[in-house]
């Protein structure tokens, strides 16, 4: 499978490039779908903060909200995740290849 291009894949590291953001990904990916009431339990971040950065997720395409009754809640979709990994992966491997390559390069020096 081919990883995503930069236009594709520069959006999900945008919106994951910030630390209240990625804290919020963490914590869906480990606890499940959780209302925007149960994401600020415990913390100093306000309802109206957590709505902001959860919308900029989903807009990305990270999360998904559903309606149970008066709630919504957020859950993580794992589809834009596994493309970033993606991406990840194929520059991982650009570097393996460019690594290889000098290595070669440089046994064949000393030879």
């Amino acid at each position: 499978m081919r990883s995503p291009s930069p236009r594709v894949a520069a959006p999900i590291f945008a919106a994951l490039g910030d630390e209240t953001r990625l804290r919020l990904v963490a914590r869906l990916s480990t606890d499940g779908p959780q209302s925007i009431a149960r994401l600020t339990a415990g913390t100093e971040i306000t309802r109206q903060a957590i709505t902001k950065h959860l919308n900029v997720l989903a807009g990305a395409g990270l999360l998904r909200g559903r309606r149970r009754g008066r709630e919504q809640l957020w859950a993580v979709d794992t589809t834009r995740l596994t493309e970033a990994r993606r991406f990840l992966e194929a520059i991982s491997a650009q570097w393996d290849d460019a690594l290889a390559r000098l290595q070669a390069m440089v046994e064949d020096n000393q030879e």
